[in-house]
């Protein structure tokens, strides 16, 4: 097997919110938003929102109504503590942090080196409107 993802389903508190954002995000990570799919799964009480791509789905989902309330935090067991889409140079990470400053993510670290991670690990950080940490991430590995 090849250590390839399917597919990311994330649980946002507010899908009114994060929809809106989500909409703006996606397409600058390369996905088609026309092929947005929207839907309800009855068995398990949650909407969900699935951006499709030939690579990977990507979807955000309502939160059940016992958790609606809870606060979103990446260190707690069982979180999401980031997720890092891989960019193809660090001049596309430059690009892509202008367009995702200018769609209101919440900018953690801008672009530059982390020599922490390794000598050519070079990468953006940002959380969405509810607290979601990702990152763009650009590392030769050669």
């Amino acid at each position: 097997m090849k250590p390839i993802i399917d597919h990311i389903q994330i649980t946002v508190k507010d899908l009114k919110i994060a929809e809106p954002f989500y909409d703006k995000l996606m397409p600058i990570l390369g996905f088609d938003i026309s092929r947005k799919i929207k839907g309800r799964v009855e068995k398990h009480e949650f909407d969900v929102v699935e951006y499709l791509h030939p690579l990977l789905l990507f979807g955000i989902n309502s939160p059940r109504e016992a958790f609606k309330n809870e606060e979103i935090h990446r260190r707690k067991p069982g979180s999401l503590h980031h997720l890092a889409f891989k960019a193809e140079s660090s001049k596309e990470v430059d690009a892509l942090f202008i367009k995702i400053k200018e769609i209101g993510a919440n900018i953690i670290e801008e672009p530059k080196f982390f020599p922490q991670h390794g000598d050519n690990y070079y990468a953006l950080f940002f959380k969405d409107l509810e607290g979601i940490k990702y990152e763009i991430v650009y590392e030769n590995r050669e």
